[in-house]
């Protein structure tokens, strides 16, 4: 009798012990993904419980590049300007920080709502430019609404100092632009354009066709419902995200990513966690 219940307890503590160990051993596949993000800060955030899943360097201040952009669309849009007023591109649209190429010509008038358009699918730097240049006040007016708007959603690490990206001073956290992203995604408008795959304008006689610059708003196996892409050299490439993985709105934001294609990359590395975690395991990480 001793020695049956001497097996039977050391059964038992196999079972306690040892499958604790294998789950854990199960779930570092999964967490190897995340160690292999390329981006230098990270957050990713469930917006369900608002609990960050991952963080890192979460709080440094980098150089957000065309991720800008969200803010001069946020600012553009709740100052209710007339969004069929015609903007005409001039030589003060010009990039003389970066000296970058652009589509669209100096001359070429189209409405506010283009201009938006324009900025937040392809990033197009003279119409977000223009737009700051048109508001009450000029650009400096303008510039002037993003740092108080920043500050009025809690984005205490964030400046701006003008409105295209282009100047590596307009810096940010991957925190702060977490916040940024869901004031930003209530916006219909933000929502429909950042999205949007392509858009066509008329430049005298010719149709200029404009993409997305985020590939992943074709790719089936995402529900992206904002999202806004940035490059220079100071900051590297930058992506934001609202998606909805596994029923659950998601942020994702990353900055300073090596390499073309990196940040997209890194997008895909933490949907595929995401969507491998368990439902038990997502409200454990969650805090739920």
């Amino acid at each position: 009798m001793r020695l049956s219940a001497f097996r039977t307890l050391l059964l038992l503590c196999l079972t306690i012990f040892t499958f604790p160990a294998q789950a854990h051993k199960d779930q570092l596949p999964h967490a190897a993904r995340l160690a292999a993000l390329r981006s230098s800060a990270v957050m990713i955030v469930d917006l369900k419980s608002q609990a960050v899943l991952h963080e890192k360097n979460a709080h440094a201040v980098m150089p957000i590049a065309s991720l800008t952009k969200l803010m001069t669309a946020l600012v553009v849009l709740e100052a209710k300007q007339d969004m069929k007023q015609k903007l005409t591109i001039t030589r003060a649209d010009i990039d003389r920080l970066k000296h970058s190429s652009s589509r669209l010509q100096v001359g070429t008038t189209l409405t506010r709502r283009d201009m938006l358009h324009l900025a937040l699918m392809s990033s197009e730097n003279r119409a977000a430019s223009a737009l700051g240049r048109a508001y009450p006040g000029g650009t400096r007016r303008f510039v002037k609404a993003m740092n108080a708007r920043a500050r009025a959603l809690g984005m205490k690490d964030t400046r701006y100092v003008e409105p295209t990206g282009l100047s590596s001073a307009n810096v940010s956290t991957p925190s702060d632009l977490a916040k940024l992203v869901v004031a930003a995604e209530k916006n219909p408008t933000i929502r429909r354009y950042s999205t949007d795959r392509r858009f066509s304008i008329r430049q005298g006689k010719a149709t200029t066709v404009y993409s997305n610059t985020n590939r992943l708003t074709a790719n089936a196996n995402w529900r992206i419902r904002l999202q806004k892409t940035g490059y220079i050299a100071e900051a590297g490439r930058c992506m934001v995200l609202y998606a909805v993985v596994r029923k659950r709105p998601t942020v994702m934001v990353f900055l300073d990513a090596q390499g073309k294609f990196s940040h997209a990359a890194d997008a895909n590395r933490v949907r595929a966690w995401l969507a491998r975690l368990g439902a038990s395991a997502l409200k454990q990480l969650a805090g739920r």
